[in-house]
């Protein structure tokens, strides 16, 4: 498959072009805002595309073109206000599937965050940022898309263990960034992923078996 990464500068975004450029099984081309973003990339031998999620819905169409999956793996930072949480990670995941939809593009994997589907469980220093994942996933599940919906734990930056937890209501945990990068390269093409939406920390099943048992 040809996937197309929006996010492709963060900390998941950067794993998750690693490993799909490693790939025997997939290609990468890499959504970039900037010029100097993309120069980067290509000299790694990286296809880059130039769109930005707070343009044109047909800008990021254009930029999915050819691809056969879009992963949204964006977000606007800590250090950004709660305007950039609504523009990026709600209105920019709602214009990404919206592209989707308009480019043929039928398989979209959203990176949300744990617990995203349940208020009641959502953490009170964050609730302009849980609110954006909520809504943007509700808009993913009524879509046209064969979605998957991973939302991962608190993000670690320690290295990967390839062993996780996943499952459809999963309150609390916490997961490197490396582990979740190759949950999303292994959902792509796992079918019970497809039209299923679940939590995922580090746990003790390796990735691969996690996935089928959700």
């Amino acid at each position: 498959m040809k996937v197309l990464v929006v996010g492709s500068n963060g900390q998941i975004g950067q794993r998750l072009i690693r490993l799909l450029k490693e790939s025997s099984e997939h290609t990468v081309r890499a959504m970039v805002r900037k010029q100097e973003q993309a120069d980067a990339y290509e000299k790694q031998g990286i296809e880059t595309a130039l769109a930005d999620l707070e343009g044109s819905v047909d800008s990021i169409a254009d930029a999915a073109k050819e691809c056969d999956v879009i992963v949204f793996a964006a977000g606007s930072g800590g250090k950004t206000g709660d305007d950039k949480t609504l523009l990026i990670d709600l209105d920019g995941a709602g214009k990404a599937i919206e592209a989707a939809e308009q480019a043929g593009i039928d398989r979209f994997i959203m990176v949300s965050a744990i617990q995203a589907n349940n208020r009641k469980n959502w953490h009170k220093n964050i609730l302009p940022y849980y609110a954006a994942k909520h809504y943007a996933d509700r808009v993913l599940e009524s879509s046209s898309l064969n979605y998957t919906i991973i939302r991962p734990g608190i993000l670690l930056n320690e290295s990967g263990t390839g062993k996780v937890a996943a499952a459809e209501n999963i309150v609390y945990g916490s997961i490197p960034r490396d582990d979740v990068a190759l949950a999303i390269v292994k959902a792509l093409s796992e079918k019970n992923t497809y039209r299923r939406t679940f939590d995922i920390i580090s746990g003790n099943d390796p990735i691969d078996d996690a996935l089928k048992k959700i």
